[in-house]
């Protein structure tokens, strides 16, 4: 069954602890610890051995797992090696990155296609999966040139992050563009937005239900297509103005509209 999280991120300008404990009381699952360099660094890669056991003990003690860990882009392979290392580690089974490059422009994506080849076989040799999702404005930006990765990438420790938002903004319907990626598909970003334009708008309408995806459709087509992976919830944008009761709401509803969804469906 379909297990619901959420990344640490939306919980930037909070500590760990308080993050998954509001994770907790919201009826989640799981988190996705976020190792993001420069926004939100919950998982600190340059001392993780240090974080380790309290980071274990506050995930056991809300009752929640690992269900992954957003690494960001990577300017570094030798970090995004940290970060296979800690994840054997720590517990944690899967690492999302971005694919980084530019959109259109051929040397970056096979720059980007090389890079997950040479990484994944890294991540295997630690028990863990590497997964890249389309990134509107990046090198692998929609369905088309996530179908390119998946047919070059053939190391078995590689996966697809289908994150619905940034398929919408490249201007398809992630409910029809899931099936032909599904195959590969690992883990699920997910948050809702209004239009399709760049960016996905403050975090209050990034809120599952709220936006202009159609997420229940969605859900369906995981569904149906008997994915069985994390989904989790993907709010970029928390201010320090946004306080723990606006985050946690942000969280919240998301798990209200998304479990709700999902049990119709079958998939929890």
């Amino acid at each position: 069954m379909i297990k619901l999280g959420v990344n640490s991120v939306l919980f930037k300008e909070f500590d760990f602890a308080t993050a998954v404990r509001h994770i907790a009381l919201s009826g989640y699952d799981g988190v996705e610890i976020s190792a993001i360099e420069g926004m939100c660094e919950h998982l600190e890669l340059t001392r993780w051995k240090e974080q380790a056991a309290e980071l274990r003990s506050i995930v056991q003690e809300n009752g929640l797992s690992f269900l992954s860990m957003e690494f960001g882009s990577v300017k570094d392979e030798q970090r995004l090696l940290s970060a296979f290392e800690a994840a054997a580690e720590i517990g944690i089974p899967i690492i999302n990155i971005g694919p980084g490059g530019k959109s259109g422009v051929e040397e970056d994506v096979q720059r980007s296609i090389d890079m997950l080849q040479r990484m994944s076989e890294q991540a295997a040799s630690f028990g863990v999966t590497l997964c890249v999702k389309a990134h509107i404005g990046n090198a692998i930006h929609d369905t088309p040139t996530t179908l390119r990765a998946m047919s070059e990438v053939s190391s078995a420790a590689f996966g697809i992050d289908m994150d619905p938002s940034h398929i919408f903004r490249a201007n398809e319907n992630p409910e029809e563009a899931l099936p032909a990626v599904i195959s590969r598909v690992k883990h699920v970003h997910i948050r809702d937005c209004k239009g399709r334009e760049q960016g996905p708008g403050p975090i209050e309408l990034q809120a599952c239900g709220r936006g202009d995806i159609n997420l229940f459709a969605y859900c369906k087509a995981m569904a149906d297509s008997s994915y069985n992976g994390p989904v989790v919830l993907e709010v970029i944008g928390a201010k320090p103005e946004h306080s723990l009761a606006q985050v946690s709401i942000v969280a919240a509803e998301t798990y209200g509209y998304l479990n709700a969804c999902l049990r119709q469906l079958g998939a929890r």
